[in-house]
């Protein structure tokens, strides 16, 4: 039996005993940062969670270990399931599957060619499909996936007008050779096709300039309908362009709701078949990565995360494969996604770096059309050099300085840069979540400055907001109390004036970070400093001086134009204002 010598790793690794340790202890047990305390004794471990102080509520705990047995073995990672050749018999005509293709579709929105076919067995993991598209003089190969009762989809993206010719193949023979063609035609008013690197920055497929301007609801599409109906309300008048959120649900602290079904069909009462998809729950995925889409937000999806209590996190190389297959398929052809290959990678203790070096090879095998792909650490950084890797995404390396490395990583790894995790505005007693609107705003300008992009969350405790509930926007989304939204948003419009709608890092005063574009605009940021004036050196030609209250979102430009030389800026004394310097 479990006790208090048993190691907090014996108990973790025996499903009815970590069940035990999530309810009773979720802070301490459903934290990734648990894998720091395997070896700990579960007695001296008690001590350390303050829900366990009380001696009723510690002897429920070790009674209720008590009366589970633990000498389980952790059961072997299940094998890797090959397609059934003989699926099918030798007396099913080949091709003989009824196939439905649109006559039409608009640039860059998903092309779906739809079959109806056999459903005995597995069709999950006893047929393999896909198709050979020719388009524009060149061929793509898009994997398809079973979408339940009979229905097998193959999703591309609609990446170039023309007319798209297809050949089917499978190893179920009714699904194989099946032939057909679509057009593809003008795109759709406000679409601008999936984003790629620029350089240093973003552009999306028709040459609009993309800012990615992110916040973070890791499970709001896990959460009640309402709720996800609400977030959608929300961020349509928020000035974000990406949406941070996982597949799989989220278990930690504001984190306890079980949602209504998974990406595997199961429960966590009954267990899991890691061999069945739940083509229903995948279906209002994707009509929520429509709906970001509709509000112009990249849905930026998060493909593997530590924080877990249904065994997601450690399913095994086969099923990790399959479920990544399975995702790629169904969500590469929608013009809004990026992928994330994990939340805080180095968390998840049973991968290493071999593994997400192939589970990053199988996303580019089954994306062919090249959707942004990073990984987010939680530590030590990922290498971002890696080939697969297209731009950098990190979370806050200090409690307090991390925007400022901005300009360095740019150098080291010759990427764009997202902080996709600065810390969140908030009040919760993490220090993680409880930095204020001004020091969200600050960390956005920093990076902003030295030619980055900052990610915003917020984590208000529900209670101090006179609410009732325990939804933090951080991870179920919901409503945002904070004041930096709007801040954000003015620093969007500064940037969206710059001539190429981005800054880049210039040579910067040592007390003063300088951005923009070299000869045209200079941006100096002074952040926690409240200088009453500024001296600057103007270089050659005219140049119109600006002031700009970051805070309050002012601008107000001083007097005429200046030529090359010194100019004395007077300024209010306060903190968080920018200057800029436009070349007439």
């Amino acid at each position: 039996m479990f006790d208090r010598r048993s190691t907090f790793g014996e108990a973790l690794d025996h499903p009815a005993a970590r069940a035990v340790l999530e309810r009773l202890m979720p802070g301490f047990a459903a934290s990734p940062m648990a894998s720091q305390f395997r070896d700990g004794r579960l007695g001296s471990l008690i001590a350390l969670v303050p829900s366990l102080e009380a001696q009723e509520a510690r002897d429920r705990l070790r009674a209720e270990l008590a009366e589970i047995g633990g000498d389980a073995q952790r059961p072997p990672y299940a094998p890797a399931i090959e397609p059934d050749p003989a699926y099918e018999a030798d007396d099913v005509v080949r091709g003989s599957a009824t196939v439905v293709a649109p006559a039409e579709v608009a640039l860059w929105a998903p092309l779906e060619i739809r079959i109806d076919g056999p459903s005995h067995g597995n069709p999950f993991v006893d047929v393999e499909l896909d198709a050979v598209f020719t388009r524009a003089g060149e061929e793509v190969r898009v994997g398809g996936f079973y979408d339940g009762d009979g229905a097998y989809v193959i999703r591309a993206l609609a990446d170039a007008e023309g007319e798209w010719s297809f050949v089917t193949r499978s190893t179920a023979r009714s699904l194989d050779g099946l032939t057909g063609s679509v057009v593809v035609g003008p795109p759709v008013k406000g679409s601008h096709g999936p984003v790629r690197v620029d350089g240093f920055h973003f552009r999306h497929a028709d040459g609009t300039r993309h800012r990615p301007l992110g916040t973070t609801a890791y499970a709001w599409t896990h959460q009640p309908e309402d709720l996800q109906h609400q977030t959608l309300a929300t961020l349509a008048e928020s000035p974000f362009t990406k949406m941070r959120m996982c597949v799989f649900p989220k278990s930690y602290l504001y984190n306890a709701n079980e949602p209504d079904d998974f990406p595997f069909v199961g429960s966590l009462d009954d267990g899991f078949d890691l061999e069945r998809f739940d083509p229903a729950h995948f279906r209002r995925l994707e009509h929520r990565i429509a709906q970001l889409a509709d509000l112009g937000i990249q849905a930026d999806l998060i493909l593997f995360h530590a924080y877990d209590r249904w065994g997601f996190a450690d399913m095994g190389p086969a099923v990790d494969d399959r479920y990544l297959r399975y995702v790629v398929r169904r969500l590469a052809g929608f013009a809004n996604v990026w992928w994330s290959m994990a939340n805080e990678y180095d968390l998840l203790w049973a991968k290493d770096t071999a593994d997400w070096e192939r589970l990053a090879a199988i996303v580019g095998e089954e994306d062919p059309f090249g959707h942004l792909n990073s990984i987010h650490n939680c530590r030590p950084f990922y290498d971002y050099s890696a080939a697969w890797i297209t731009h950098v995404s990190v979370q806050r390396v200090d409690v307090y300085r991390t925007a400022e490395n901005t300009d360095e990583w740019r150098e080291r790894w010759g990427k764009p840069v997202v902080i996709d995790e600065c810390a969140y505005e908030g009040d919760i007693d993490q220090g993680w979540g409880n930095i204020t609107g001004e020091e969200m705003v600050r960390r956005f300008w920093e990076a902003a400055v030295r030619g980055g992009y900052c990610g915003h969350g917020e984590t208000y405790l529900p209670s101090a907001l006179g609410l009732d509930d325990e939804v933090l926007w951080w991870s179920k989304g919901g409503v945002l109390h904070g004041t930096s939204p709007d801040r954000i948003r003015f620093l969007e419009e500064l940037l969206a004036e710059a001539p190429e709608g981005a800054w880049d890092p210039l040579p910067s005063d040592w007390d003063v970070p300088w951005g923009g574009i070299a000869g045209r605009v200079k941006v100096g940021y002074f952040g926690f400093n409240r200088p009453r004036f500024r001296n600057l050196m103007l270089d050659e030609g005219e140049w119109t001086i600006d002031v700009i209250d970051t805070w309050n979102m002012t601008v107000e430009r001083m007097p005429g134009t200046h030529p090359a030389g010194s100019v004395r800026v007077e300024l209010p004394g306060r903190q968080f204002m920018a200057v800029r310097l436009t070349r007439v």
